[in-house]
């Protein structure tokens, strides 16, 4: 009856796994949505600064509007856009959603 007791006594005591392990799914939970969500998107809007940093006088842009517009006048924080034959707006740049290739179709035909 002692050789029972203090072999389920061992067996208890060996059969435990360490603390650490039980936070394994969940870092790595953490790791896939930063791979797979956080770092992809975080990517593109760098690269869409980029591309907006880069606007200058004569490119034709889309505003998030949906506005196509020539770009008339750039500073720092704003963008002035022609859409149309005596039609002038001020965009903020950070609202331009993207430059269309040259090849594109005029926007003030």
């Amino acid at each position: 009856m002692t050789i029972d007791l203090l072999a389920a006594a061992g067996a208890g005591a060996a059969g435990a796994p360490p603390a650490w392990i039980s936070f394994l799914p969940i870092i790595g939970m953490i790791a896939i949505f930063w791979l797979l969500i956080i770092r992809p998107q975080m990517k593109r809007q760098k690269e869409h600064q980029e591309k907006i940093a880069a606007v200058k006088k004569g490119d034709q842009v889309v505003t998030a509007g949906g506005l196509v517009g020539k770009v008339l006048k750039v500073d720092e924080t704003y963008a002035e856009l022609e859409l149309g034959p005596n039609v002038r707006v001020k965009a903020v740049k950070a609202t331009l959603g993207d430059i269309i290739p040259p090849a594109g179709k005029p926007a003030n035909d």
